[in-house]
């Protein structure tokens, strides 16, 4: 079986990809989609018309949508970190968490981000919506994590979606000293290598950031 992966390593849902990808050593294709490969693109398009990515290709199988992408990773190509539960709530737990870091900390990340780019955007409006609500998010997970990582003591598909998302999110919206715990959270995450790595690949890239990336990190 061949995996190939249509990715870039600038964006946030590919880099939570990659990071399960990076778990468990599964080895795969990285196909870069920019203008380096402009065959990456084409052959993406055709893939998913819909335009958007990261896709895997698994032996002739296309699949889509990054926490759908983990799944499938866990069902066909299991490793030594169960990164979904074998036990169904527990499982329920970690999918609550993924969707909480794709839907509310992901998803207001990328307004301010997505407005600046255009260039009609109301950048001021949308860095202010943003504000409001990674704050309201920040605050929800300073109350609710409990345990060294988003669903408890494992490292999980969430932790994926989080990595992604608080990454981002901290350019955008500094995570303040109000949030104590979720500041040592997003540490403890860009310490784990599977992560560290996702940075490191990224770095490169960080001119793209359209609302300026900080110097740390």
């Amino acid at each position: 079986m061949s995996l190939t992966l249509y990715a870039h390593p600038f964006s946030s849902y590919c880099q939570k990809v990659q990071i399960a990808f990076y778990e468990n050593a599964v080895p795969f294709t990285y196909r870069l989609l920019g203008p380096e490969d402009p065959a990456a693109m084409e052959e993406r398009q055709a893939l998913w018309p819909l335009g958007r990515f990261p896709v895997v290709v698994d032996d002739g199988v296309t699949v889509v949508e990054s926490s759908i992408i983990i799944e499938h990773l866990q069902l066909f190509h299991p490793g030594p970190v169960k990164l979904l539960p074998d036990d169904p709530k527990a499982a329920l737990t970690v999918r609550f968490w993924d969707r909480f870091f794709d839907n509310y900390v992901m998803t207001p990340m990328q307004v301010p981000v997505f407005e600046a780019i255009r260039p009609d955007g109301g950048r001021q409006e949308a860095m202010a919506e943003a504000a409001v609500a990674l704050d309201t998010a920040y605050q929800w997970l300073e109350e609710h994590l409990t345990g060294p990582w988003a669903a408890g003591e494992a490292f999980s598909m969430a932790d994926c979606a989080a990595a992604a998302s608080l990454f981002y999110a901290d350019w955008v919206r500094p995570i303040g000293e109000a949030f104590p715990k979720v500041r040592a959270y997003r540490a403890r995450l860009l310490a784990r290598p599977s992560i560290s790595r996702c940075v490191e690949e990224g770095r490169p890239y960080r001119h793209f950031f359209p609302l300026g990336a900080p110097d740390r990190d």
